[in-house]
């Protein structure tokens, strides 16, 4: 029997990792003859040097993370697939009444300069806070946010995404808006690797992105809705009923995962614009997403479907 082709994966903990659990718990990936690992990042930073390093082969995050790879790093890469829209929201601590009331407090975020930080300011920015109104500590990714936030209520914001900030509710801490509600169409979630690795192995990531697609179907299946929420249950270490409300969110067929990964465009270039409009990145015009895609891999994997 021919030998698996191995491939490494480094993703954030979260339910935008369903279709990974739902491509190895149906064996898709072995049929597609890959043995994939699967690796959850502390911070950007690691998973950012490390696919960038050729520690890992392929990454699933907040695209904003692969545009700050090629903008702040000048490092060549592709984004390959599309996602969801983060399925992020904003919470605060109790006493926090409104948005304007965290002038003076402190705002968690993972990375400063990317992704949901980004949202985070602009978030700010358009209720009359700017940069230097509030302090900005970085801490990591989304589960290490939140249990700051549970630990200490000097801890006043941050921007949480699920199945964490069904956690932070029932902790008590409010939630003051869904991010896209606040900023506006966003693209969260996408798959992306370094574009010289892709032109060197492109018939496996071809193979990936068929299994990977083809986990997502089964996962958003009515049919295996049951299932589905039972690998958020295992995989994510979710109660029953926290389990359901968070694949019902991530299955929704309007605002959930993107149906066969396809790439949210006006959500990508709402990503750019927010990086334009709060770092002053490429003199304040956002450049076309185009700049950063490749999505020939995925036509090529859903061609063969």
């Amino acid at each position: 029997m021919k030998e698996r082709e191995a491939l490494r994966v480094i993703v954030f903990e979260g339910v935008q990792n369903l279709p990974l659990y739902a491509a190895q718990a149906q064996g898709y990936f072995a049929d597609c003859g890959l043995e994939v690992s699967v690796e959850f990042t502390p911070n950007s930073w690691t998973l950012r040097d490390g696919l960038a390093e050729g520690r890992y082969d392929i990454a699933h995050t907040a695209v904003d993370n692969a545009v700050a790879m090629a903008e702040l790093a000048d490092r060549d890469i592709a984004v390959v697939l599309g996602g969801d829209n983060g399925f992020n929201a904003l919470y605060v601590q109790p006493d926090i009444g409104e948005i304007a009331d965290l002038r003076g407090r402190t705002a968690l975020v993972d990375a400063p300069n990317t992704a949901f930080a980004l949202v985070l300011y602009r978030i700010l920015s358009q209720h009359g806070l700017a940069r230097g109104d509030y302090t900005v500590k970085s801490v990591g990714a989304t589960p290490l946010r939140l249990a700051a936030m549970r630990e200490d209520r000097a801890a006043s914001a941050a921007i949480l995404n699920l199945p964490f900030r069904l956690a932070a509710e029932r902790a008590g801490l409010r939630r003051l808006g869904d991010a896209v509600s606040l900023v506006g169409p966003y693209l969260s979630t996408t798959g992306f690797v370094m574009r010289a690795w892709a032109a060197a192995h492109g018939e496996v990531l071809v193979r990936y992105l068929q299994a990977y697609i083809l986990g997502l179907r089964w996962a958003l299946g009515p049919a295996n809705r049951a299932a589905a929420t039972a690998l958020l249950e295992t995989h994510l270490r979710l109660q029953p009923d926290v389990a359901a409300a968070t694949y019902a969110m991530a299955a929704d067929p309007v605002t959930g995962i993107a149906k066969d990964g396809i790439l949210d465009f006006a959500g990508f270039a709402n990503v750019l614009r927010i990086r334009a409009e709060v770092e002053g990145q490429w003199g304040g015009t956002a450049p076309s997403p185009e700049r950063y895609l490749d999505l020939s891999y995925q036509a090529r994997a859903l061609a063969a479907l």
